[in-house]
């Protein structure tokens, strides 16, 4: 092996190790951090309003302020069905990547830790809709056997990169519930604890997606750049069912026709993901074909 290789190798180690330091020093137990028994305020949403599909038209205006809290507490459980969905999907991706790799490295173990991790937040969520009362909404048959085959046979910078995108959508709009004192306490703290923990999952991810990358072909690129692309704009597409509109007793086309035309909620998603396309850029993973695919789920 040459210099540089031990070198790469050596730095990489360091920074799964300053992984793993963060994640013993600063790392949340859902079952005790969260006041399971604590009421539901009925005043409080289950999202910052700002963040619900329909804010900022003129359905949004139609409907009482009681029906607003229930569509934003059926939103936030789909968006946390959702999370629990892909989660799944890339603790077995991990898992196949570490699959007999060297146990006495760091990356190794982190990557462990990162599936331990996202076994929690996936209880945390579900016992979160389990308590608010809302169904599971789920993506729809086709993108879940999609799926399947994508969590067999994703590797390198796609399986990451896949990673990277369904985090950061979630990073984004999460920061802004577990500030929003109008949002349930649950929700909040939840929030919190998942911008915290996965922000070393999208270090993690970025790393990763970086090392895979090198060497590849511009052809290679450019595949790997249109499905994670692919992943994106599914998982974004995914975030919240049509069926929350049913919840409240709403016509779901005419609901549906306002979310396709809501500007106010496109611009949110494309300011929070500047951060994220530019990595993409960077990584030469954000090709025309890949471009046109986010900007039609706003995320650029």
């Amino acid at each position: 092996m040459t210099a540089v290789g031990v070198a790469g190798q050596s730095a990489e180690q360091d920074f799964s190790s300053r992984l793993l330091e963060s994640s013993q020093t600063l790392s949340y137990d859902p079952m005790t951090e969260i006041d399971w028994d604590g009421p539901l305020p009925e005043d409080q949403y289950g999202l910052s309003p700002e963040w619900s599909t329909l804010y900022g038209t003129p359905l949004w205006d139609e409907l009482t302020e009681q029906q607003r809290i229930t569509l934003t507490r059926h939103e936030v459980c789909s968006m946390m069905s959702t999370g629990i969905w892909f989660e799944m999907i890339l603790q077995q991706m991990i898992l196949r990547d570490q699959y007999v790799k060297n146990p006495a490295n760091s990356e190794f173990q982190f990557a462990l830790t990162e599936i331990a991790d996202e076994c929690r937040h996936s209880i945390m969520f579900a016992r979160i809709c389990q308590k608010l009362e809302v169904p599971a909404y789920l993506p729809s048959k086709l993108v879940v056997e999609l799926a399947r085959g994508f969590k067999t046979l994703a590797t390198g910078e796609v399986a990451y990169g896949g990673t990277l995108v369904a985090e950061e959508v979630l990073d984004v709009v999460q920061r802004d519930f577990m500030r929003d004192d109008r949002v349930l306490d649950v929700v909040q703290t939840s929030s919190k604890i998942h911008v915290v923990e996965e922000s070393r999952h999208m270090k993690f991810a970025r790393e990763e997606i970086k090392e895979h990358i090198k060497g590849k072909s511009k052809l290679q690129r450019h595949f790997s750049a249109a499905l994670i692309a692919v992943v994106a704009y599914v998982i974004v597409s995914s975030l919240v069912s049509p069926k929350v509109y049913d919840s409240i007793g709403m016509n779901r086309k005419r609901a549906m026709d306002a979310v396709a035309n809501n500007e106010h909620r496109k611009s949110l998603m494309r300011n929070g993901c500047a951060g994220l396309m530019e990595f993409l850029d960077e990584a030469g993973l954000l090709t025309r074909p890949a471009i046109a695919l986010y900007k039609r789920v706003h995320m650029i």
